[in-house]
């Protein structure tokens, strides 16, 4: 609703007071008719003026009509009309204006049941337009704007919607813009806020991402296993050609074994073999590796029980 300005107000009331006071005289010498006449007077001037006088806020535009033709477009500010003969019809506002708007169990092209919310951003950049084109301009965009987003709905398969959602939001900018320009209303841009499905189709969709995310991870597995053979492929042909490698990765392995205080470690008989753990002082260094592994591991334990 328009802000009532008080200076109108404010300037039949000092007319009215002067027109009082200068009846006033009049009153004291005993012409009480004359006194009462200025005072009338005094009272239809005031309402004129005042009435002549109007006030349009920075973001109004007022249509002013004359004797039903269209005069002029005032404001902002102050300006001056004719009363009786001129009237102020419309006040337009000529700030950017958000509405809301939505479509309800709209079939997609692909035949499925959705609820869009979307916002419209617009606003009047020809006020004349607006308020001699059109009865009610804001209906008038709202009923276009949910008209629009049926017809991008019906023309869209789900995935595109629920993937490009700016898409479809130029889209419906476009054809509300060309729908509303006769009218004096220039659409800035669409925004869509949500788009709803039913809730079996979620759980399909749901179900569908979840297969799909595991289809991948097997996929990767596999491919990470084949890595790791190719790479084992590669070790065993390095090994072949190459014994002396192969016998310190030997050693290496029955190391390592030791250290984690095994009391039983089983080597392959052709590590036995190649490694020449078959004799006496072999196995006598290999006892001595043993103890040695055990002492260590017990000095580490009683170290970490202090």
């Amino acid at each position: 609703m328009p802000q009532q300005n008080a200076l109108p107000g404010l300037v039949f009331f000092i007319l009215f007071a002067l027109g009082v006071l200068a009846a006033i005289p009049s009153g004291n010498a005993g012409d009480f008719g004359l006194s009462a006449t200025i005072a009338v007077i005094s009272f239809v001037i005031a309402g004129v003026v005042a009435s002549a006088i109007k006030v349009a806020n920075q973001w109004e535009r007022a249509v002013v009509l004359r004797l039903g033709r269209f005069q002029q477009l005032a404001g902002p500010g102050l300006f001056f009309i004719i009363p009786v003969v001129d009237t102020v019809a419309y006040r337009i506002d000529v700030r950017v204006i958000a509405s809301a708007f939505k479509a309800e169990k709209t079939l997609t092209r692909d035949t499925v049941p959705v609820d869009v919310d979307a916002v419209l951003f617009w606003r009047v950049i020809d006020p004349k337009k607006a308020a001699l084109d059109v009865a009610d301009y804001s209906a008038a965009i709202n009923w276009a704007a949910q008209t629009a987003l049926r017809d991008v709905i019906g023309k869209t398969v789900l995935a595109d919607m629920l993937e490009g959602r700016e898409k479809l939001g130029t889209e419906l900018q476009r054809i509300i813009d060309a729908r509303t320009e006769p009218w004096g209303v220039n659409v800035i841009s669409v925004e869509v806020k949500d788009v709803l499905i039913p809730a079996a189709l979620q759980d399909a969709m749901s179900m569908q991402a979840q297969a799909e995310r595991e289809r991948q991870a097997r996929v990767i597995l596999g491919d990470s296993e084949r890595q790791v053979a190719d790479s084992f492929n590669a070790a065993a042909k390095t090994y072949a050609d190459n014994p002396t490698a192969f016998h310190l990765r030997a050693m290496n392995m029955l190391y390592e074994g030791l250290k984690n205080n095994s009391t039983i470690v089983i080597v392959p008989s052709t590590a036995v073999e190649t490694m020449q753990l078959g004799g006496v002082s072999t196995l006598a260094t290999v006892g001595s590796a043993i103890a040695h592994a055990k002492a260590a591991g017990a000095a580490e334990a009683s170290e970490a029980a202090e």
